[in-house]
């Protein structure tokens, strides 16, 4: 049965648990998180411990086998209490996929259903520092030694980097798109380290840190798929899982900014009554539930369409292109409507900016995807992820 927004009843019962999760479990270690800025380990383990990072791995292997858009809900409901914590599920999210679409049938059986129990937290590492999201310039490399890969270099930006188990790294062993090879790394495996975390401007709780790597001997049966396969490790990431998951942080931001304030304004009085009943109030409240619903259906849209196994490339990038920049806009409106009091931490509509702004950037900016869009609109693509993925046939566009 549907029940609206392509939700079905196992979808909305799946929400209420996370929800009642979130409330009950997750919000009172927000002011903990927000002063030390750290990463909320424990905190992660027990969202992990939920079995909702293993939402998209089939059933066969210890999984929910819920499919895209109840990974949506699952981070958008984490996202509406913490940030944070809804990009901790996200960033996990990416590492599951690199195993699902290019794991050995062994690489699958070992860890899919570590990752499903919640013993196992993966990530995903692809950036540079002076590469950043050009892909084709990174430096860390790889080279074979026997059965082994011998890695060095670095990445930067790797979400859930103090908290993973499993690594998943593309880095350099030859030339060209065709130069770039993926595996799996072992957090506790000799020559990798973690940089010390460092403080940033907001989603307090979660790391998205540098990984180092010096002289760290790999098997070859970490290696992901064959070699050259790590550009489309990367992009198929990206586009189809970062995308879609970043989508849903900012959704649920979103939903965060819009109860919040309707909460402050109807709690608000001045001359007499709530803020709430001034008509400017009421204008950019409607803006913000506007806005909201729109973000909403392109984000579930999407998600559904993934699902469905169908070619959905340009709706995944509005999706993040339509939830990003509307949830910035409404976060600063909220803040126009908190005026003053909305500077400080005593509203948590500052957090909810700051949160905001990290989803701006990962797996393509605005930019990127304007630019994007404008390339499918003039027909210049060459060919579309998502119909690849569903067609099983993968592989590094030449």
């Amino acid at each position: 049965m549907t029940t609206g927004y392509f939700t079905t009843e196992q979808h909305d019962a799946l929400r209420a648990r996370v929800r009642a999760f979130a409330e009950s479990e997750v919000r009172p270690h927000i002011p903990e998180m927000e002063s030390t800025k750290t990463v909320h380990t424990g905190l992660s383990r027990r969202i992990a411990a939920q079995g909702w990072l293993g939402v998209t791995v089939p059933t066969e292997y210890g999984g929910m086998g819920m499919g895209h858009l109840a990974k949506t809900i699952i981070i958008e409901e984490l996202a509406r209490v913490s940030g944070a914590m809804g990009a901790m599920v996200q960033a996990s999210q990416l590492g599951v996929a690199k195993i699902l679409h290019f794991g050995s049938d062994e690489q699958k059986k070992t860890w899919l259903p570590k990752v499903a129990d919640g013993s196992c937290l993966p990530t995903i590492a692809v950036t540079e520092t002076a590469s950043g999201g050009h892909v084709l310039g990174m430096r860390a490399r790889a080279v074979r030694d026997g059965d082994d890969y011998i890695l060095n270099g670095h990445k930067v930006f790797v979400g859930n980097s103090h908290v993973g188990d499993l690594h998943g790294v593309v880095v350099r062993t030859g030339l060209g798109p065709k130069g770039l090879t993926a595996f799996l790394v072992e957090s506790d495996r000799p020559g990798f380290a973690v940089a010390p975390q460092q403080s940033t401007m907001g989603l307090h709780g979660f790391s998205f840190g540098e990984l180092l790597f010096e002289n760290c001997r790999i098997p070859a049966a970490n290696r992901l798929g064959d070699e050259g396969d790590g550009l489309a490790v990367a992009y198929s990431s990206s586009i189809l899982y970062g995308r879609a998951n970043l989508t849903a942080v900012a959704l649920g931001i979103h939903q965060a900014i819009l109860d919040e304030t309707v909460k402050y304004a109807t709690e608000r009085e001045l001359y007499g009554k709530p803020i709430a009943e001034l008509d400017n109030i009421k204008q950019k409240i409607g803006q913000i539930t506007s806005r909201l619903m729109t973000a909403r259906i392109t984000a579930y849209h999407a998600a559904h369409l993934l699902d469905q196994g169908v070619p959905c490339d340009i709706e995944l990038m509005n999706a993040k292109l339509v939830n990003v920049e509307s949830s910035l806009d409404s976060a600063r409106e909220a803040m126009e409507i908190h005026a003053g009091i909305g500077l400080t931490t005593e509203r948590p509509v500052e957090r909810f900016l700051r949160d905001a702004y990290h989803i701006y950037a990962p797996a393509g900016t605005s930019d990127v995807q304007r630019l994007r869009l404008a390339e499918a609109a003039m027909g210049r693509t060459k060919g579309q992820w998502s119909e690849r993925i569903a067609a099983g046939t993968v592989t590094a566009r030449g």
